[in-house]
């Protein structure tokens, strides 16, 4: 089955609809279509995480600044 671009985005604006109006949000019928949705409409690939902290002990170059403004960078 192709779809031209209108219709794709008719049927994806339907789906998003129907997910939101629902009651049951983890529904199977609701999850079926979370799942048609994630094939039409894929979602843009999330940000890196950020990098994991800093081990206790370890000065923070933020902290520093803020306890001494003067401080030259």
């Amino acid at each position: 089955m192709n779809l031209d671009d209108s219709e794709k985005a008719a049927l994806v604006e339907l789906i998003r609809d129907t997910i939101a109006a629902d009651r049951f949000p983890l529904a199977p019928r609701i999850k079926i279509l979370r799942a048609i949705l994630a094939k039409l409409a894929p979602q843009p690939p999330r940000p890196e995480p950020l990098p994991p902290p800093k081990p206790p002990g370890e000065r923070s170059v933020v902290l520093a600044r803020i306890r001494n403004p003067r401080r030259p960078r």
